[in-house]
């Protein structure tokens, strides 16, 4: 790999599971900006957004995906807003190859329907909240070259047609 792969797309599209298998394939390693977030603050992710609100959140992000992009190719798996922020864009499109990973609304309500270290998700009505954030990050989710669903094929047919899109597109760049 020439380029570090990321993975962008909302909480519950496989980011994480197929992120990992898709590294085991390549041979490269797996980070996820929220765990890289947390180890170096020192902090949840729950407790940032809490006491520093989405903003600050969003500029640690911005900044964590700057220094690992500059390391050795890995993959990359984002938070479902990291495409909110013009400059993670900007960096990942011109430092990556980004794949969105897509997922249904009903497929995404039942992945994080029992997971309660959502922070955006701590509403009364989540499916609202979750189809608004899907709404608001769609248009900027599609301006990644590379997509994938994750919710009609099984696992390792997802993860195969990840491998063959990466391998595709990288020799293209």
């Amino acid at each position: 790999m020439r380029q570090a792969i990321v993975l962008v797309g909302m909480m519950g599209s496989g980011k994480t599971a197929l992120g990992r298998q898709l590294a085991q394939r390549l041979s490269l390693p797996f980070l996820d900006t929220d765990a890289e977030i947390e180890k170096a603050t020192g902090m949840r992710i729950a407790h940032i957004f809490e006491e520093q609100g989405e903003a600050a959140f969003r500029g640690y992000e911005r900044t964590k995906i700057a220094k690992l992009l500059a390391g050795e190719p890995c993959v990359l798996s984002t938070g479902g807003g990291a495409v909110m922020d013009a400059g993670t864009r900007e960096l990942i499109a011109a430092k990556a190859t980004v794949i969105w990973l897509k997922a249904r609304l009903e497929t995404l309500l039942n992945r994080v329907s029992k997971d309660k270290n959502r922070p955006l998700l701590k509403t009364d009505n989540p499916a609202a909240k979750l189809q608004q954030l899907l709404d608001t990050r769609t248009p900027f989710y599609n301006e990644a070259p590379i997509q994938i669903e994750t919710d009609v094929k099984g696992f390792e047919e997802t993860v195969e047609a990840m491998l063959k899109a990466v391998q595709n597109h990288q020799n293209t760049v």
